[in-house]
């Protein structure tokens, strides 16, 4: 492939110069705008003779393609539809230009059954794995449309948030994850190493030990003397093994996501979430021209949670029976009567997607003050726990000591 050297300007003004590979010089073009830099005519211009500088790229080390390379790709490739580049001129650039090797095997095999004749979404179809459903969808409904930049910028939007709100979940997840980990290995190093020194010394001096200090000692000694470790080893791995099962199970996960959305505290928020998920992926769609029935059952195979969509498929169900979308959701305990009016209103005034995208944003901000209540929650408890736990050890060994103190004295 050419070289092409080129001089442009960013938003803030300053000059900049580079070299860049690419089909031709209008690409280059393309591909700078969608770096905000501004091309000056005529100085992009093909390289001649030898080029002896180095492009050095670390090829990526992962296998997979994350939904941060998924959001990147699909801003990019609005970008240059827009600036009415040829849709497979757009993939060879952009599959050039990656550093995912999976991701731009991914492209240029699209980009090679576009060429064949295929549509692009029929091409993207036969990737299951990078583009879900809702994707291929959206992007079809483009097609036909001739909207294709704008839901390609409505489709990076509607990821985005869906990292955003995956990310805040996960977020509130990891600080008690932490503190209960340490705590595990805190407790543990004082049971296996420490106790067995305080023990010993018991032993050595006689007498009747008070009944939380032989209970402390009587759990170091099955820890370190009685395989209490393998124990606790084969009992951890059945309840994985459990839960593997019941996750590969229909009817097992379906009680998994049913028990995970109504649990205290961290179900409000799963629910949350899963509203707001729901309501922008549907609202998306139907702006963008797809039908509701076929949005409804595109929304239910991305939904992630057996609740949500078997509560969709039953909505789904009933308005092809010619029921309105709010009569099946009354009796819904996912999807709260707020919720239910929202969308009544959306269908009585023909403005069902803008209904759909105002009950998402406010979904959002309630996932975000839920996250906020629960991590400012779980702060003072998760400290109490881990002072009890060490703490309690502590008094345990010292509890003798103050015995022989007393009767000194």
């Amino acid at each position: 492939m050419p070289k092409f050297s080129w001089e442009g300007r960013t938003r803030g003004g300053n000059i900049q110069k580079g070299i860049m590979e690419a089909p031709n010089a209008e690409a280059v073009g393309a591909k700078l705008r969608t770096q905000d830099i501004v091309p000056l005519e005529g100085k992009i211009q093909e390289s001649k003779g030898i080029n002896w500088s180095l492009d050095l790229k670390i090829p990526s080390m992962g296998g997979g393609i994350s939904d941060k390379d998924l959001v990147v790709f699909t801003r990019q490739f609005a970008t240059m539809i827009d600036a009415g580049l040829p849709l497979v001129q757009c993939l060879e650039i952009l599959s050039s230009e990656l550093e995912n090797r999976t991701f731009q095997s991914v492209l240029r095999a699209v980009k090679e059954q576009v060429e064949a004749g295929s549509t692009f979404a029929d091409a993207l179809a036969k990737h299951p794995k990078v583009f879900d459903s809702l994707y291929v969808n959206m992007i079809a409904a483009g097609e036909v449309g001739g909207i294709l930049d704008t839901i390609l910028n409505r489709l990076a939007t509607t990821i985005e948030k869906s990292m955003r709100l995956k990310k805040q979940i996960k977020g509130a997840m990891i600080y008690p994850a932490v503190v209960m980990g340490i705590a595990v290995v805190v407790v543990s190093v004082l049971l296996i190493f420490v106790i067995p020194i305080f023990s010993k010394m018991f032993t050595d001096m006689g007498g009747t030990l008070p009944w939380f200090t032989q209970f402390i000692m009587n759990v170091s000694i099955w820890l370190t003397t009685q395989y209490g470790w393998l124990e606790i080893i084969i009992a951890a791995g059945t309840l994985f093994g459990v839960f593997r099962g019941l996750k590969m199970n229909p009817k097992g996960e379906f009680l998994l996501h049913k028990t995970y959305m109504f649990l205290p505290v961290v179900g409000d928020l799963i629910r949350k979430s899963a509203v707001a998920s729901f309501t922008r992926t549907l609202g998306t769609m139907v702006a963008s021209g797809v039908p509701l029935l076929d949005g409804l059952d595109i929304t239910a195979r991305v939904a992630g949670n057996r609740l949500v969509e078997n509560e969709i498929k039953r909505v789904r169900q009933a308005i092809s029976e010619g029921k309105t979308m709010a009569e099946p959701l009354r009796g819904s305990k996912v999807f709260p009567p707020m919720v239910v009016q929202m969308i009544g209103v959306g269908e009585q005034t023909g403005a069902m997607d803008a209904m759909l995208q105002k009950i998402a944003d406010f979904y959002e901000e309630e996932v975000d003050d839920a996250v906020s209540a629960l991590t400012s929650l779980m702060e003072p408890l998760l400290m109490v726990f881990l002072g009890i736990a060490v703490g309690g050890i502590a008094i345990a060994m010292y509890l003798p000591i103050f015995n022989i103190a007393n009767i000194i004295s």
